[in-house]
C-alpha cells in the first residue's frame, strides 16, 4: 500500500491527500500524480530521480 501524500487541487483551491497515485519520471524529476476531486490530474515533486 502506497504512502499517504499531500495534494493541492489547483480547480478546486483546495488541499487533499491520497494514497492512489502513479509515479512518474520528468526531466530527472520523480512526481507523484493524483486525481483532484474536482477530477483533474495533481501533481506534487517527489524528488530528483
Amino acid at each position: 500500500m502506497a504512502e499517504k501524500l499531500s495534494f493541492y487541487d489547483v480547480k478546486g483551491k483546495k488541499k487533499f491527500t491520497s494514497d492512489k497515485y502513479t509515479t512518474v519520471t520528468k526531466k530527472g524529476r520523480k512526481f507523484a500524480v493524483a486525481d483532484a476531486p474536482s477530477g483533474i490530474k495533481a501533481w506534487r515533486i517527489l524528488g530528483r530521480a
